[in-house]
């Protein structure tokens, strides 16, 4: 069964496409140990502009977990912002921006 998170997903694929926002959605993250590559990957939601990771929750706060998670995908693109966005929240989701 879908997640609300992916149902969150597709409506910002579509909202990505009306807007002309250049995205790929959930592009897997080649990562390394020591210089040997893994075979796990991280997938963030989506990069945009090929410079932003955009990662969607839908909790009913933003925790440390849900940062630190954005930190380890900045650190893995060597890209410098993130934004995380909660749907989750109410009565208003919540947006954080986070800077590596």
């Amino acid at each position: 069964m879908d997640s609300v998170e992916d149902v969150y997903q597709e409506c910002l694929e579509i909202e990505f496409d009306l807007q002309g926002i250049p995205f790929v959605a959930q592009p897997p993250l080649g990562l390394s140990y020591k210089g040997k590559p893994l075979r796990q990957s991280y997938k963030p939601d989506f990069i945009c502009y090929d410079e932003i990771i955009i990662e969607i929750k839908a909790a009913k706060n933003l925790d440390d977990t849900h940062r630190a998670q954005l930190h380890n995908y900045l650190r893995a693109t060597n890209k410098r912002l993130g934004i995380l966005i909660n749907f989750g929240h109410h009565p208003k989701i919540q947006i954080e921006r986070i800077i590596h």
